[in-house]
């Protein structure tokens, strides 16, 4: 039998997978733990698509599985025992988010102001997801500091928050909801 707890955690560290034990608020588990939030805000968002969003759901379920890969490749610091076990994001990677990108705001609006976050529940899901991956790439500049990060994995979760942008506007398209414009005071 599998148990969820092993409490080896008890005393406030954890293992990387190939590599020591650090404390659970090391640069590399904020990283690492903030590509699993962006995983998880997707999940969330994959929960309210339906068949006007077939094509967004698809993708959302590749980028879950990417942000799995992620994680992993945060997980297992560079030249460590396991390192051959991980799929490392590639150039490969990076090409097809911007693919999607393209894919997904092809049939937008063109942009002519700031927009708020809103709009359909999709939508509104999909700028929170965005917002959690600025935060992963901003715990992922603070690992790259002080130690090597892949490379094409910083590009990939800078296009990932384009693409999360960009799939927030569809949503709203999709359903008939214009974006909201922002109002900035006079």
């Amino acid at each position: 039998m599998f148990r969820l707890y092993t409490k080896t955690g008890d005393d406030g560290t954890t293992g990387l997978f190939g590599g020591p034990r650090v404390s659970k608020d090391d640069a590399r588990v904020q990283a690492y733990g903030a590509a699993d939030e962006t995983n998880a805000t997707l999940g969330m968002a994959a929960t309210v698509c339906d068949d006007v969003d077939a094509r967004l759901a698809e993708i959302l379920v590749e980028l879950q599985s990417r942000l799995f890969d992620l994680g992993a490749d945060l997980a297992t610091p560079q030249g460590t025992a396991h390192e051959s076990k991980v799929h490392r994001l590639t150039s490969e990677d990076v090409v097809q988010a911007e693919s999607w990108i393209d894919e997904v705001d092809g049939d937008n609006a063109e942009l002519k102001q700031f927009i708020l976050p809103g709009g359909c529940d999709l939508a509104a899901r999909l700028h929170l997801a965005r917002n959690a991956a600025r935060r992963c790439e901003r715990a992922m500049v603070t690992l790259h500091r002080s130690e090597a990060v892949n490379e094409h994995a910083m590009h990939w979760i800078n296009r990932l928050s384009d693409l999360l942008f960009a799939m927030a506007r569809a949503a709203n398209r999709l359903h008939g909801i214009d974006d909201i414009p922002w109002t900035p005071r006079d």
